[in-house]
């Protein structure tokens, strides 16, 4: 049998594909787009109902109102959904709603209902000032002008809720992109139309 000798250099080109290879794998990590993470949360401040109790046998179940009073409407006490949008897809099939809430507390949250779009690395939600355009031609327009990094994308499915930091005016941005930081690229995005 003959013996292959391996040189340095075939071991200098081997160890290179392999530490490339790593890289890629590590930058593109393309088994997320098999791997779905569902997150579902409820929108803050809203209360599940308590059960009402039966009364008594021989007693009205319903409270009775002093006769001659007005009713007033209240206020709302709970969350106000200010602005709300569609997703479009844009670099990958994206889908759900998009809303932009204020809580009873006067803080701001944009929640995503009924998300779903392909996983990916660095996803981030971004509250923008950019027009949505359909197609290639919004891929790319969300870090033009000005936006709010409110976190990683939790889950690229469900109904998920990001908090907007107190020194964001939400009245100065109009768009909401679910973007890769790492290609900066939209996944998908939705105009804010307020109400």
């Amino acid at each position: 049998m003959r013996r292959v000798r391996v040189g340095p250099l075939a071991i200098g080109v081997l160890l290179t594909v392999v530490v490339g290879v790593g890289a890629g794998l590590f930058w593109f990590q393309p088994w997320k787009l098999w791997q779905d993470e569902t997150v579902t949360e409820a929108l803050p401040g809203i209360e599940e109902p308590s059960p009402v109790p039966e009364a008594p046998p021989g007693t009205s179940s319903s409270p009775s109102a002093p006769s001659g009073t007005p009713s007033t409407p209240s206020a709302p006490s709970g969350p106000v959904t200010l602005a709300s949008g569609e997703l479009i897809s844009h670099e990958h099939s994206t889908s759900g709603t998009v809303k932009l809430v204020r809580l009873a507390d006067g803080s701001h949250v944009v929640r995503l209902e009924s998300l779903d779009t392909s996983n990916g690395p660095d996803l981030r939600v971004w509250l923008t000032d950019a027009p949505v355009k359909e197609g290639r031609a919004g891929w790319h327009v969300f870090d033009d002008g000005r936006y709010a990094s409110l976190g990683k994308l939790k889950g690229n499915k469900g109904s998920q809720n990001y908090a907007l930091p107190k020194d964001v005016d939400p009245a100065r941005y109009s768009s909401v992109s679910i973007w890769c930081d790492r290609f900066d690229v939209s996944f998908g995005a939705a105009e804010l139309v307020r109400g």
